[in-house]
Parts: C-alpha cells; structure tokens; sequence
C-alpha cells in the first residue's frame, strides 16, 4: 500500500500511526487532525524513532484534509471521546459530524480509497460513511471484534495461565454492552475453552469483555483506551496490505446474512487486498441467536437516532 492517513492525532489516532510504521505497511501515512499542532508534532515524533524500529515509511501531519490525497485507506479515529459513565452512544451526535465532514472530504480528496472506522458508536459511524458514500460495502468497515476478541483472549490467558497466543476467541455484535462473546467458539490451541474454565468463571469473563472498554475509562478517568485498539486496527491493516484472507470479527455492512439488512454490526469476515471480502456466518445456538437478536435491536436503536440527525 502506497499511503494510509489517518484522521485524528489523538492518543489512539497517534498509537495507530505509529504501529502501522513500524509495521512498514506502507510508503506514506498522512495524520489529520484540526489541531495542527498536534498532528504535525505526532508525524515527526513517530518519524524520529524509525531508525530504532527500522522502517521506511514517510509521515506527514497537519490539519488541511488535502493532505489525504491519494490515500489507499483512511483510518477514522477523530471524534470526541467518552467520559466515566458514558456509553459509546452518548457520543455520537457530535461524531456523526465529524464522520459526515472527513466522508466529505474523502470523497474529494481520495475518492478511490477504503475506509477503516474506529470511532464510537464504530457501528453507526460505519453505516453513516457507507450511506454517505455509496460505496460497495467491501470498501468500508470498522473495527471492533478484534479489539473486542483480543480483551477477551487476554482475560482467558490471565485466568488460565496459558500463552495469549495459543488462544483464539470470537466476537459478535454490536460494540457496546450488548455485544456477544462467542465462548462456543473460542479456543485455547484448538481446545474448546469449556474443557480449561468452569461456567461460573466463563460468566465472568464474558462479563468483563462486554464492559472492557468502561473498565479502562474507569481506572484513567482522563482517557479512553488507546493502545489495544490502535493495534487492533494495525491487525486489520496488516492483512488487507498483505492480501492475507484472514478470518477477523469486523463491523461489516450485512446484506441478508444473519437474517440482517441495511445496517453494520460485528461478524466474522475475511479481510485482504479487496477490503472486507466476504462475510461469515456461523451457526448460532438458541441462546446465541438470542442475545445476537438482543445485539441487533441495540444496534437499531441508535440508526432510529441516526435517521433524525
């Protein structure tokens, strides 16, 4: 991939930059944000360590959206951020805004480029950027499930003692509260997670990735997470840079499957060259269906809001 930007300069605007970097997943990337300042500072400091983590890539920053020019993919972290006791909804409002004028831009400035939403409600946010664009559905995307499964493989490595990267977990659903984690498919070196924890402890779990986002906010007070999402969406980047077709829970646009249309919430999808390529259905039990069914009508609930923006 020639260019990536990047819009937002925040901490996770800033912590995706520089893992992409590092990475050396592209020739140039672009940080946008409205404090120039902050943009510009942001692009040199990642600049000044690449002889330490040995790339290549070029960055750029500042606060004119010309900057995204040409760009391959836009990564969408820009947006304000929630606050103890917030949910990812309360904020969208202002959000939807700011995602409506960086979409505008998009289509001005870099109109062949994928979209990659990080920004909350990341579900509503990529269902506006789709409409807003009328774009194939490959095109753009959020992440989520990757943040989402990765809290809960590290809750399971904590509890288990096992090795993070034995572990693979799976989640769907909205991203937020109602999200639903997948324990039916989530392994530990191919061995269903049932065989190493008790239900009791598997609640538990479950429990504390639905609310993994709020646990940190909690505990900073002054700040978000930053650094697991910036290298959530560096996985995603990772595999659509280097066509790898990997299997990764993503906000996809669904066309009819999981009995949904019209709407983005987090499924199972195959990321490579092409953006997302292709949506997974899994087969869900009675209680799955139901909470994802539950994950839905949350989900709804927000795009009724939206429809009166």
């Amino acid at each position: 991939m020639n260019k990536i930007t990047v819009v937002g300069a925040g901490r996770v605007g800033e912590s995706t930059a520089q893992f992409i970097a590092s990475k050396d997943l592209c020739r140039e990337i672009a940080l946008v944000d409205i404090n120039e300042g902050a943009a510009s500072g942001a692009a040199l400091d990642i600049q000044e360590d690449a002889p330490l983590f040995a790339f290549d890539t070029r960055l750029i920053g500042g606060s004119n959206p010309e900057l995204m020019a040409d760009s391959d993919l836009i990564i969408i972290t820009a947006g304000i951020p929630r606050k103890p006791g917030m949910s990812r909804s309360d904020v969208m409002e202002v959000n939807v805004r700011v995602t409506d004028e960086i979409v505008a831009n998009t289509l001005k400035y870099a109109p062949n480029a994928m979209m990659l939403i990080v920004s909350n409600p990341v579900d509503i946010l990529t269902y506006r950027a789709w409409k807003k664009t009328g774009w194939d559905r490959n095109r753009i995307f959020g992440q989520a499930g990757v943040l989402d499964s990765t809290r809960m493989a590290s809750f399971i490595s904590l509890e288990t003692g096992y090795s993070s990267l034995d572990i693979n977990a799976m989640v769907l659903g909205g991203h937020g509260d109602s999200m639903v984690p997948m324990m039916r498919y989530t392994t530990i070196s191919g061995i269903p997670v049932s065989n190493f924890l008790d239900q009791n402890k598997i609640n538990d779990i479950v429990t504390r990735t639905r609310n993994g986002g709020a646990e940190i906010l909690a505990l900073r007070q002054n700040s978000s997470a930053f650094a697991a999402p910036a290298a959530a969406v560096s996985i995603m980047v990772d595999a659509i840079v280097n066509d790898r077709k990997r299997i990764l829970p993503s906000v996809a646009i669904l066309d009819n499957e999981y009995n949904c249309h019209d709407m983005a919430i987090g499924v199972p999808t195959v990321l490579g060259k092409n953006g997302l390529e292709q949506v997974i259905e899994l087969e869900l039990n009675e209680q799955e269906q139901a909470d994802f069914n539950n994950s839905v009508a949350q989900v709804k609930k927000d795009l009724d809001i939206l429809s009166k923006l």
